[in-house]
């Protein structure tokens, strides 16, 4: 199981990022939400399309999900 978060920051084509806690980049995201802890991301991007309906994986992390 990882802890996946989504970035409150949408990216410049309008998605947020769904990430986990040991993506390379979770780091430097200023303001996240956690959504939980999951076995794999697209229950993680469900959980996040609650909250912003254009979430989207990370090409690094979650690169099941990324789909733009």
């Amino acid at each position: 199981m990882k802890k996946y978060y989504v970035n409150n920051t949408e990216q410049s084509n309008k998605d947020h990022e769904v990430h986990t806690d040991e993506c390379q980049y979770f780091k430097s995201i200023v303001s996240k939400k956690y959504l939980g802890e999951f076995s794999d991301c697209k229950p993680a991007i469900v959980e996040a399309k609650k909250t912003y309906s254009k979430s989207n994986g990370c090409k690094t992390c979650c690169n099941a999900c990324h789909t733009s």
